[in-house]
Order: C-alpha cells, then sequence, then structure tokens
C-alpha cells in the first residue's frame, strides 16, 4: 500500500513539473539573462528570504543592470538596478512600464481595486480624482502647510510631556502623520492617548513589517503554498482587518452626514459626492469597493512611510551630533529662535534641506520598488519582453549607485551642497520613484519631512541615552520596505 501511495505521489509531481519545464523552455520574447531556475524552486538558492534585495543586487554584478529572476516556480520578474536602467524604463517608456505588478502579501486584500492596486482604466480614473481631491484639500497649498503646522504643535507638545525621559519615538511619530492623513481622508484628528486610534497605527506597522519581513518575502515567492498555513499570514490580515474595520466605520458616518450640495470635507466626501453623479453608469470605477481600497491605502502609507523617515532622520542626528548641532545653528541663524519653519523657508536653509535628502537617500525606505507590470509587449535594451512581464525597478540601487553617490553607503550631507553651500538637485534622487506610477503623495510627504524635522529641532536638543557610536543604523528589517531600528530618545528644550 506504501508502494503505491508513493508512486501516486511521484506522478502528481512529475504532472506539476513537466509542464514548468516545457513553459520555460517556450517563454516567448527574448528575455534577459539570469540564473537558471529549478522545478518548483525557481530561484531560491540565489535568493534568500530575508534578503532578497541584498541578493538582487548580487546577481546584478554578475548578470548586469537588467537581468531575470524566477520567484519561485511562476513568478518570473524582470529586475532593473542602478539609475541608467531605472530612469530609462520608467521615465523614458513610461507608458510600457505603467502596470503595477503584484504584491503578493496583499493582493488578496485590494484584488485590484483601490488608487494604488488597480491598472488600467480604473487605476487612471483613481488616481487623477485622488490627486485632484487632495489638492482641492489644500495638498500643495497654504491649508495644507497649515494642517500640517497644527499636528506638528502637538507633536511637540508630546515630546515635551517626556520631560526630558528616554522613550521610543516610533509611536508618537506614527501618530503625527496618521492624523494628517487622517485630516485629509476622514477629516479628523485623533489625540495620541485615544486607544483606538493607537490600535489602527500599530496595525499599520504590522503590515509594514509583515509584508517586509523574512515570511512576506518567501509569501512572494511562494503564496501558493504558504497562504493555507496559519502563523504570519494569520497575524498580518489581523492588522489588515484592524485598518479595514476602521476605514468601514468612517465612511459609514460619511454616509450620514453627507451634504450633498455642500464643498467635500474630506477625501471620503468628494468620492460619496462622485458616486452620486455616476450611479447611473453601469460602468463607473467609483464603487465602494474602490473607495475602500483606496481609503485603507492612504491610511496605511500616510500613517508608515513618513513617519519610518522622520524617526530615521533623528537617529541620524543622534548618531551624528555634529550635523544636529549645524543644522540648528542654520535655523537660528536664518529664523532666529523658537519661530515655527514654514515651506517658504526651505530656500533659505540649503544645509537643513541637504540632510533631509541624505538622510531619505540613506535609508532607501523602498529598496526594492513597488512592482511594476508591463501594459504591452515592449522592447527594452535589445530584449523584447512580453506583455504582463513583472518588472522590479530597485530604487535602492539607485540611491545607493556609487556612478552617482561617491561611497554611498556614507551618511554625508554635502553631495546635496555645491561649493558656494547651496543646495544641489540629485537627478537619482528618486526616492518616491519616477514615471506615471510616482509615489502621489510626494508633496505631501516632502512637506512633513521638512515641517516636522525643523520644527523638533528648533524646540528641542536631541540626544540618545547611549554613545552616538553604539547607535545602529543597519534597518531591523529590509524587504519591500527598510525599516529603521527601535532607538531611544531624550529631548531638552533650548
Amino acid at each position: 500500500m506504501e508502494t503505491v501511495s508513493t508512486w501516486a505521489l511521484l506522478l502528481v509531481l512529475l504532472l506539476l513539473v513537466i509542464p514548468l519545464m516545457l513553459s520555460w523552455t517556450r517563454t516567448p520574447g527574448h528575455l534577459p539573462p539570469g540564473p537558471a531556475p529549478l522545478p518548483l524552486l525557481g530561484n531560491l538558492l540565489q535568493l534568500r528570504p530575508g534578503a532578497l534585495y541584498l541578493n538582487l543586487l548580487r546577481l546584478s554584478k554578475k548578470y548586469g543592470p537588467v537581468f531575470t529572476v524566477h520567484l519561485g516556480p511562476w513568478r518570473r520578474v524582470v529586475v532593473l538596478t542602478g539609475h541608467k536602467a531605472v530612469q530609462e524604463a520608467l521615465q523614458g517608456q513610461a507608458e510600457e512600464f505603467s502596470g503595477r505588478g503584484t504584491l503578493a502579501t496583499l493582493d488578496g486584500t485590494f484584488d485590484s481595486h483601490g488608487v494604488f492596486f488597480s491598472n488600467g482604466e480604473r487605476w487612471k480614473q483613481l488616481r487623477k480624482f485622488t490627486t485632484m481631491a487632495l489638492r482641492d484639500l489644500g495638498m500643495g497649498k497654504q491649508e495644507g502647510e497649515q494642517l500640517i503646522q497644527a499636528e506638528v504643535q502637538c507633536l511637540v507638545e508630546a515630546f515635551q510631556g517626556t520631560e526630558g525621559q528616554p522613550f521610543d519615538p516610533s509611536l508618537l511619530l506614527a501618530q503625527a502623520t496618521s492624523n494628517v492623513a487622517c485630516s485629509l481622508t476622514f477629516g479628523l484628528r485623533f489625540p495620541y492617548d485615544d486607544k483606538e486610534f493607537q490600535a489602527v497605527v500599530r496595525a499599520a506597522g504590522g503590515v509594514l513589517l509583515g509584508i517586509s519581513s523574512p515570511w512576506g518575502q518567501a509569501y512572494e515567492m511562494f503564496s501558493w503554498l504558504l497562504w493555507p498555513l496559519p502563523g504570519p499570514r494569520t497575524e498580518l490580515l489581523s492588522h489588515v482587518s484592524t485598518l479595514a474595520s476602521f476605514a468601514v466605520e468612517q465612511v459609514q458616518r460619511h454616509r450620514g452626514s453627507l451634504d450633498t450640495s455642500g464643498p467635500a470635507r474630506d477625501v471620503v466626501d468628494s468620492f460619496l459626492l462622485k458616486m452620486a453623479k455616476e450611479e447611473q453608469n453601469p460602468n463607473t470605477e467609483f464603487t465602494d469597493k474602490n473607495l475602500l481600497m483606496t481609503v485603507i491605502y492612504l491610511l496605511f502609507a500616510g500613517t508608515v512611510t513618513v513617519s519610518a523617515t522622520v524617526r530615521y532622520t533623528l537617529l541620524l542626528l543622534l548618531k551624528y551630533p555634529e550635523v544636529q548641532e549645524r543644522v540648528r545653528e542654520e535655523l537660528t541663524k536664518e529664523l532666529g529662535a523658537g519661530r515655527a519653519p514654514g515651506l517658504g523657508d526651505r530656500a533659505r536653509l540649503p544645509y537643513t534641506d541637504a540632510v533631509l535628502h541624505e538622510a531619505q537617500r540613506l535609508l532607501a525606505l523602498v529598496p526594492m520598488g513597488i512592482p511594476h507590470v508591463l501594459t504591452r509587449p515592449t522592447c527594452f535594451r535589445g530584449y523584447t519582453l512580453p506583455q504582463g512581464t513583472e518588472v522590479f525597478p530597485l530604487l535602492g540601487s539607485v540611491l545607493h549607485d556609487p556612478e552617482v553617490f561617491k561611497q554611498p553607503e556614507e551618511f554625508n550631507p554635502g553631495r546635496f551642497l555645491d561649493a558656494e553651500g547651496r543646495f544641489k538637485k540629485q537627478e537619482a534622487f528618486l526616492p518616491f520613484s519616477l514615471g506615471k506610477r510616482v509615489c502621489l503623495g510626494e508633496g505631501l510627504a516632502r512637506a512633513e519631512l521638512f515641517l516636522l524635522v525643523t520644527a523638533i529641532l528648533q524646540a528641542f536638543s536631541l540626544e540618545s541615552p547611549c554613545p552616538p557610536g553604539a547607535l545602529s543604523l543597519q534597518p531591523a528589517v529590509s524587504g519591500l520596505f527598510n525599516i529603521p531600528p527601535a532607538f531611544q530618545l531624550q529631548v531638552r528644550p533650548r
């Protein structure tokens, strides 16, 4: 009986493996080179979960800036490394590379809906609408700056409440940036001691950790094998459920108080008003599902991305106290003591601006980039890439490209200054990506980062309970996102 079972198992494996091997030999187009995949494993031997980004960089040294890898048995990906290759694709052939690729850990939840995960006409309509809605609500205008400054003042007061004792700034920073997102999306801000709000913010951080963890990297290769298993996936879905429940609650509240004759109070209002206008259109993309998935994305991204970058910037200022002192001197010289900085002051603060840019460059928050997919058959650098080919534009390899940034692993704000000390743009500074899928919240994120960091340095001297040399700058987790390490901060009023 055991012999029959063994042969049955082998037969099943053969039925799985043979079609895969045949599909690899019949690959359409002319793909870039890469390591040969193994049946069922793909390139697992070359791409260890937990170090996926670093292993892709290692492979680029052998195969060049454009190469092909197999994530598991079925997922074939073209990888782009370095400034030239990424810019040539995302900007030079923007339309062809404008599709959204797979993010296996979250695709089951979003199901190609919402402004971030959609494609085609759905994505075009939702992106245009969301961009305009945020602009109408003040993003990029004085109203948006005032909204951020009001939240910054709340954060400064919360820092003052620590009374010089060491604390982990992660939660407070995430709550501040989340409140900016909530104000724009829901027309609400929440007290920092609100337990439900804290749970939502922690859930957003849990999603960030889950999709970036070694398990999240393994799931991108073997979702077909791992999805039924409990553990990390259950935990990730629990965090997503917390965000979704919060978003549903806010949307329902808006439905009950919507004024169809008045101006929109926030993004949810704007979307509901648009839905009302298009309720007779059977092909409308302004649906309940697209509303919910757009709102969840805005809540998640608005909570974790800027706060992680601010946290890393504060860590750098602890690690390099001479840089912190020079920034503070520039603030005092240009603004005087105590005045809250505004966005109009940025041009007068070139060194401060250089520090913020260098912090973003060094962190490389999304080192692997967000996956793209080709919208049509494409010729790229002599290769013929079929429609539907997934593409990983490694933004970390752009921000750390040694051909652009000498000694890229070093923290050196001077690379963003010219000989006269004026701020100097770098073409390869692409933390928000580029092309048609460039981050739609780039302007908001840049404003938040500047206003948060400068206000904190205007109000406090930053200290660490441990020596600067003991502080590590290495990400606690490096996957889809680079998550900064935890650290303790002490603030002393100036």
